[in-house]
């Protein structure tokens, strides 16, 4: 790919906002989403990433993959400009300042939002731009590049109001009163002057071929544009609203809550990992993974996160999800299901994508589908148990799936697996899947005690304390006095941290304390942790610091007692987060450059958690 930004080609030109490799830091990005579909905004007013109707569908735009053919949506100054963003309270309505010398000029991007949207969303982007102060032109480029870039769409003018763009089974409707010229049938491009108190208006809408027919199509005008956007913020007010957390680090939280809302599904209640595929943990290497499925693990963590800070609702949706995709049946749960419920997701490469910044291949689709990873008995058991425990019992057919789930733990779970970090080696005995698989029974014995349910109770308690007895013998180094990675494996991983949360262990039991002192000496990285010794999987390259795991250490110190080392770490993960308080999945600790799809439902969901500690170790 010899074209590259600021060099001519698909790319565009004078993009001042470009490393020299080519591509903006991922931290440049905002994130907008509608629990549907979800969108990357750079700070300089360019959409390099959106996945419409769903997160997971082929992108329309999707430079961020492959410069050159990906193909953005950008309104921009022409000249250098100071930039300045924010989210409009707590939203993910992104505002982006620009100013100049001769004026200031605010764009206002969503995905907008309505009643009734969770079964019949708009599937509309809006972009806004508003004169705060003189005057300035603003360039508009438009370039959509369906199915990853593979298709350039024909975009034909209809009666100069709106245009529409067909390339197989996509569409766009794009319209407002930004001025607008077509280019070869496959681009657009205006440049508009924003003087002090104008408003201008661009709507990008998905729409299937079919609904793209003129003598159907309903163009959305200017005042109802203006009415969706207020619709959209009203929408977010209210559900933020609701949203239950103080103290010092409550901004921090309610930024998480509202990135995880963003990634759920609303009509399934399926929760994506992250809104985008490959971007790299090891910059130009392979380890790139498709992120925006739901994982069982993730998605009971980010209900339990949600909980906490009093959202229920969506804690009921990802349990109804999970039995649902199930079919009822243990044998019918995976590690991992397409946010409407599909069980195949093949992995595949698309070669003729660069990767960002070069790092190949592009994947799509995850085959930690087919992975055994034991761990997720217990998240399903975890997310009853906590629901339950919020004063809902379960059904009989939600009983049944749970006794399923339940007999299967007792007949698996002395194998081997892949663990929670889904390794692409040989599977191993990992202790925090044994610990989860000892909780899962836990928790089946205790509901079925209280409730006075029907159950081979007797049988899990026998197996019950045979996985501690195992546990304690083979996942346990007696000479350092701390719990390992795997059986017979003396190494550290910075899983053992959930171990309280299974109720395996008390967070003050010395074995637990001298597990984390253990796993910040061993996994430590200028005040980072990475979850494994990098030569542990299988893989070359050396990933970054995973940063869920700094904060899952936070909430260990705090509920240790140890308040001051827990607010050390919690500020140092801080510090990995962008301006608009979003973080990726993993951070380099030698060049501070995020790593990893973003954002990351994981990070945010653990910050949240962390916080919720840190808040109870006062007073």
């Amino acid at each position: 790919n010899g074209d590259r930004p600021g060099r001519g080609g698909e790319g565009g030109t004078g993009d001042h906002e470009m490393t020299r490799d080519g591509y903006p830091p991922i931290r440049d990005y905002g994130y907008i989403a509608d629990c549907h579909s979800s969108a990357l905004v750079s700070r300089y007013g360019s959409i390099d990433w959106c996945c419409m109707p769903r997160v997971d569908s082929p992108s329309c735009f999707g430079r961020l993959l492959d410069w050159k053919t990906g193909g953005y949506c950008k309104i921009a100054p022409e000249d250098p400009s100071e930039v300045s963003r924010r989210y409009a309270e707590e939203s993910l309505i992104l505002e982006t300042t620009f100013r100049t010398s001769d004026g200031e000029v605010r764009l206002l991007d969503c995905f907008t939002m309505r009643k009734g949207g969770e079964h019949h969303p708009h599937r509309q982007i809006l972009r806004m731009v508003e004169g705060i102060k003189g005057d300035m032109e603003l360039r508009v480029e438009i370039r959509p590049r369906f199915d990853y870039g593979a298709v350039r769409p024909w975009i034909r003018s209809y009666k100069k109001e709106y245009f529409i763009a067909l390339g197989g089974s996509n569409g766009l409707l794009i319209c407002g009163d930004i001025p607008l010229r077509l280019n070869q049938r496959h681009d657009l491009a205006g440049v508009c002057r924003v003087r002090v108190g104008l408003r201008l208006r661009l709507s990008l809408l998905f729409r299937e071929p079919s609904e793209l027919d003129e003598g159907v199509i309903e163009v959305p005008d200017a005042e109802e544009l203006d009415r969706r956007f207020e619709e959209t913020s009203e929408w977010w007010k209210r559900w933020s609203s609701r949203t239950r957390v103080s103290g010092e680090y409550a901004r921090e939280a309610r930024r998480s809550a509202v990135v995880l809302k963003g990634l759920s599904n609303a009509p399934s209640g399926a929760i994506a990992a992250a809104p985008t595929t490959s971007l790299p943990e090891a910059m130009g290497g392979a380890r790139n993974w498709d992120y925006r499925f739901s994982w069982i693990r993730d998605s009971a963590f980010t209900v339990r996160s949600l909980a906490q800070v009093g959202h229920d609702v969506e804690a009921d949706g990802f349990r109804r999800f999970v039995e649902r995709t199930a079919a009822g049946s243990a044998d019918e749960v995976q590690v991992v299901f397409g946010v409407g419920g599909e069980r195949r997701l093949q992995e595949i490469a698309i070669n003729r994508l660069d990767g960002y910044k070069g790092s190949k291949p592009v994947r799509v689709g995850n085959a930690a589908e087919g992975q055994t990873q034991l761990d997720l008995y217990g998240e399903i058991l975890d997310l009853a148990w906590n629901w339950y425990c919020r004063g809902h019992k379960p059904d009989e057919d939600y009983w049944d799936f749970l006794v399923d789930v339940l007999n299967a733990t007792v007949e698996k779970w002395h194998l081997p697996d892949q663990g929670i970090w889904e390794m692409r080696d040989r599977p191993r005995h990992f202790v925090q899947s044994k610990a989860m698989c000892w909780s899962a029974l836990d928790r089946g014995v205790r509901m079925a005690e209280e409730l006075g349910r029907d159950a081979p109770v007797e049988k899990w308690k026998e197996v019950r304390g045979r996985i501690r007895r195992t546990i304690e013998e083979k996942g346990y180094d007696r000479d350092r006095g701390v719990f390992i990675q795997a059986f017979d494996f003396p190494r550290m991983d910075a899983a053992l941290l959930l171990l309280p949360l299974t109720g395996f262990v008390e967070y003050g039991d010395e074995r637990m304390v001298r597990t984390v002192d253990a796993i910040q000496e061993e996994l430590g990285e200028n005040g980072f942790l990475r979850r494994y010794a990098s030569d542990d999987d299988g893989m070359e390259e050396r990933e970054g610091a995973f940063l869920a795991c700094s904060f899952w250490l936070v909430e260990c110190l705090a509920k240790q007692g140890r308040e001051e080392e827990a607010h050390k770490v919690f500020k140092k993960a801080l510090s990995a987060g962008n301006d608009l308080c979003l973080f990726s999945e993993e951070h380099d600790p030698q060049t501070g450059e995020m790593l990893g799809n973003f954002p990351q439902g994981l990070t945010h969901l653990s910050l949240i958690a962390a916080v919720v500690a840190l808040n109870g170790t006062k007073g």
